[in-house]
């Protein structure tokens, strides 16, 4: 059974960060292209960040590109986002997702396996 499973939510103040872990378990996290995805309250999926099959490409949203950095452990089966200068706008629930293939640099109308969320609240 595989489970996608993230930790490391929480709340903290504007300027503040976090590190965002997601653990896999019955498959590996090279197998395809591991993403961060968010939802805000009231508003739809976005796509936050990804890396490559290999682990030799990242991608970042717009918003978030110089101040998240997502990594991959895989000896681990691990994959991390650290996030650094929150802003409120970056508020919601944060999910890890595996891409069918290696699309690692916009959001899909499906993934093949998708966590649970951890949610992070960037308020003062």
């Amino acid at each position: 059974q595989v489970q996608l499973v993230e930790s490391g939510g929480g709340a903290v103040q504007p300027g503040g960060s976090l590190r965002l872990s997601c653990a896999a378990s019955g498959v590996a996290v090279n197998k395809n292209a591991m993403n961060w995805i968010r939802q805000a309250p009231g508003k739809g999926l976005e796509w936050v960040s990804g890396i490559s099959k290999s682990g030799g490409g990242t991608s970042y949203a717009d918003s978030v590109r110089g101040r998240f950095t997502i990594s991959r452990d895989n000896a681990k089966n691990m994959v991390y986002l650290q996030m650094n200068n929150l802003s409120p706008e970056d508020s919601g629930v944060y999910f890890c997702a595996m891409a069918r293939g290696d699309v690692h640099y916009r959001l899909l109308d499906e993934y093949q396996y998708r966590g649970q969320g951890t949610r992070v609240t960037v308020s003062s």
